[in-house]
Order: structure tokens, then C-alpha cells, then sequence
């Protein structure tokens, strides 16, 4: 199925503008507050800035801790098209708040925003992922998961190069940001008016507000589908993944490739367009069929060159201490540079075709009845390895670990997860020998 032809159909073209607008604004917030509160130097509670950025992350995860369950509940029960534009009404009505947030400087109601904004973000995730099966065909699905995934990194990249620009333009920067995201968040909203009704999976569904009960009950939905759990299980290992390198971009540019913010920017520019290539070439690669063989393919990728970043990074240090901080050109120059970019292309590139055909597993073996609660599932555990990614990081930075070798923890222990998680669920192997030829079907 080609993917050009889903990107003029209703059924899906303002599902992708809605999803897309939707995280190039979490990122531009986001980044705009990280910077304001780097250069202001803020602190709250005793917590220096440095600290603030880091619990700020930390703030915008929390929601899908609390309020996936509920989330899911609410996806089954309701038509979905009217429930993102509700939604989308939320994210307006959040960001007219920030505007006196960002007039004030106030960063403490900036950060309870952050906080809603991940609440809105979690609401709009089992619905994002759930309306897909209702809207497209089977050999379509690929297709559209690839596109969404290609969205939503590019919305990242863009949204978080967008952020740090504007509210660095003096003397009113803040201002800007909060015209900016008040506008994007308008045109999400305008682009959900034209997503075609998805009829309630489940409308007898009594929502339990009872967060930790509900939590649990939607991880027993999750479990119920051995290959389902599996596949939610090895999504969330790639945002423990994912989550561990972006976290270790700054310090690597800054203190291996001795380079300033904007190599820094390259870096996520790279990485970010591996996955977004990765997750449209999925489409191609699979037929339009779910090639489970794509994500074993996609694993060896990711671990081979997770850990040849480590390698690549030899001598680098030692090179860049000698020389004040690089810009982009002068990174680019260095041909040993070109190896370090080559690698995070190929982690993103062959990320792209390890989670596409998992989320479209994850679409097509849920129960219907209940699939958006398993997507909640999905985001509760999705939630917890990125926490995980950010504890192990810290004490493995503690123990002493550079960059490139917590890159080379990342890379092995990524080849034993999902080694393990393949005999787990032999499917994957056979299916990579089947689409390699490597086994006659």
C-alpha cells in the first residue's frame, strides 16, 4: 500500500495533521521552558536549574503514570473523532494559560502546565493509535503507523529546534513562544474537525477513577494476548532506548565531540530522520503486510550500531579537548565526525522498522472491544522504561561512564532484551528467515 494515496484520503490525512501539530507543540514548549529556565538561571524548592530541567521531564511523563487508565476507559466509551477535538479544545484553553506564564517568567506555573499538557498528551495517545484500525484498511496499516511515527519525530525535531529560536529572540522571546503555541494549538483543533466519526468500541464502559486499581486492571488487559504483551513490552524497550540517547546528546556533543548547541541540533536532526526514513521505508519493505521479520532486522540494527558509536568515539575526546567548542561546519570537516553520524542514522533508520510492525501487531491482535485500553497499557510501560532509561543513566554516570560507553551498555543490553524477548515469541524468528529467504515458507 502505497502511503501517498493515505496522505489525500480524509480517513487519515487529519488524523496525521492533528498527531503531528499536536507533539511539534509539546516540543516547542517544552524546550522554550527548558531554555528559560536555564538562562534565567531559575530554581524552585531548594532545586537548582539543571535539576528543574531535569524534574521538568520527569513532570511531563507523570500523567501517563496517573492517567492512561483513564485514558483508555474514555477512548473504548466514546466516539473518538469527538473526543480529540475535545481534547484539542483542552490543549487551547492550556496554552491561553501560558501566555500569562510567559509574560510573568513564572516558572512555577509553567511547569504545572507542562504537567497538563502531559495529561492532554496522554489522553490523545490510545486514541491516536486506536482510531488507526478503525479508519484503514489491514494492508494499510503499516502505511499509516509508518507515517504516524515519521510525524511524530519530525514534530519532535522541528518543535524543539522551533522552541529554542523564538524564545531566544530579544527582548521579547517568552511572548513570542506563547502567541506561537496558542496558534499551533488552534490549528490542531481545526485539523480534528475533519477526522471522520470512529464508533465507540465499548459504550457500556463505567469509568473507574480509581487510578492505581484501573492502572493495574488496564496492564491485565495489556497481558491478556501473550504476542500483544510481548510487543508492548519490546515498544517500551525502544523508548528506553530511544530515551537513553537523547538524554546523552548534550553531554556527548559537548565533551566526546567537543561541539556547541548546534552540532547538538544536528546530532537530533540525524537521528531523528533515521527513524522518520526507517518508519516509512516499513510500508515498502513489508508489502503492506506485517512483517514481523522487520523487527528482528531492526534489533540487530539498532544493537550493532549502538554499539559502534562507542568505537567511532575513540580518540574523539582527545582530539576536541584541544580546541575551543566547534560549530556545524567545522564537525562536518572532521571526517572522523562522519562515522558518529553515520551510526545514529542507521540506530534511527533501523529503530523506524523495529516499531512500526509492532505497533500495527499491537492494533491488530487487541481485542476490539478494549484495544485502546491496551494501547493505555502500552503507555503505562512505555512511561516506565523511560524512568528506568533515566535512573540507569544516572547511575551509570555516577559509577564514573562516559557517553560512548553508556551507548555501549545500551547497545548490549539491547541485543540480550530482544534476543530474549524473540525466543519468547518464536514468531519474530521465523518470520525474519521467511522475508530474508534465509528459510524457504
Amino acid at each position: 500500500m502505497s502511503q501517498l494515496p493515505l496522505l489525500k484520503s480524509r480517513r487519515f490525512l487529519p488524523l496525521f495533521w492533528t498527531q503531528f501539530l499536536g507533539a511539534f507543540n509539546d516540543n516547542v514548549y517544552k524546550n522554550a521552558l527548558v531554555i528559560l529556565i536555564i538562562f534565567q538561571n531559575a530554581s524552585l524548592f531548594g532545586l537548582d536549574s539543571n535539576q528543574l530541567v531535569t524534574m521538568s521531564a520527569g513532570i511531563f511523563i507523570l500523567p501517563y503514570f496517573l492517567f492512561s487508565a483513564t485514558a483508555g476507559q474514555l477512548a473504548d466509551k466514546y466516539e473518538k473523532s469527538r473526543l480529540i477535538r475535545w481534547i484539542k479544545i483542552l490543549e487551547i484553553i492550556i496554552m491561553l494559560l501560558a501566555i500569562a506564564g510567559f509574560y510573568f517568567a513564572d516558572v512555577f506555573s509553567l511547569i504545572v502546565l507542562l504537567f497538563l499538557m502531559g495529561a492532554q498528551a496522554t489522553l490523545f495517545g490510545p486514541l491516536k493509535y486506536g482510531i488507526l484500525p478503525q479508519h484503514l484498511h489491514e494492508n494499510e496499516l503499516m502505511a499509516g503507523n509508518g507515517l504516524i511515527e515519521m510525524g511524530t519525530f519530525l514534530a519532535i525535531l522541528l518543535g524543539t529546534i522551533l522552541g529554542g529560536v523564538v524564545v531566544a529572540i530579544q527582548p521579547n522571546g517568552s511572548l513570542i513562544v506563547a502567541g506561537v503555541v496558542v496558534f499551533i494549538s488552534i490549528l490542531g483543533w481545526f485539523a480534528s474537525l475533519w477526522i471522520p466519526p470512529a464508533e465507540a468500541a465499548d459504550p457500556k464502559i463505567k469509568i473507574n477513577w480509581n487510578i492505581a486499581y484501573e492502572t493495574w486492571h488496564t496492564l491485565q488487559y495489556g497481558a491478556e494476548n501473550r504476542s500483544v504483551f510481548l510487543a508492548l513490552l519490546a515498544i517500551s524497550w525502544f523508548w528506553l532506548v530511544g530515551a537513553t540517547f537523547l538524554s546523552q546528546f548534550p553531554a556527548y556533543s559537548k565533551e566526546v565531540l567537543h561541539g556547541n548547541e548546534h552540532v547538538i541540533t544536528l546530532l537530533l536532526t540525524v537521528f531523528s530522520i533515521g527513524i522518520g526514513t526507517g518508519s516509512t521505508l516499513c510500508d515498502k519493505l513489508s508489502g503492506g503486510r506485517v512483517e514481523l521479520g522487520l523487527v528482528v532486522l531492526g534489533a540487530i540494527g539498532i544493537s550493532v550500531f549502538s554499539v559502534d558509536v562507542y568505537f567511532a568515539s575513540q580518540g574523539l575526546a582527545q582530539f576536541a579537548a584541544t580546541v575551543p567548542l566547534i560549530d556545524v561546519s567545522v564537525f562536518l570537516a572532521n571526517v572522523s565526525h562522519w562515522r558518529v553520524l553515520a551510526d545514529l542514522l542507521l540506530i534511527g533508520l533501523f529503530g523506524g522498522f523495529y516499531i512500526v510492525p509492532l505497533y500495527v501487531l499491537m492494533q491488530q491482535r487487541s481485542n476490539p472491544h478494549h484495544r485502546s485500553r491496551v494501547i493505555a497499557a502500552n503507555n503505562i510501560l512505555n512511561a516506565l522504561l523511560m524512568v528506568l532509561s533515566a535512573l540507569a543513566t544516572v547511575w551509570m554516570l555516577k559509577m564514573g561512564m562516559n557517553s560512548p560507553q553508556i551507548f555501549l551498555v545500551t547497545g548490549i543490553s539491547s541485543a540480550g532484551v530482544t534476543f530474549v524477548l524473540f525466543l519468547l515469541q518464536p514468531e519474530f524468528i521465523q518470520s525474519f528467515l521467511r522475508w530474508s529467504g534465509l528459510r524457504k515458507v
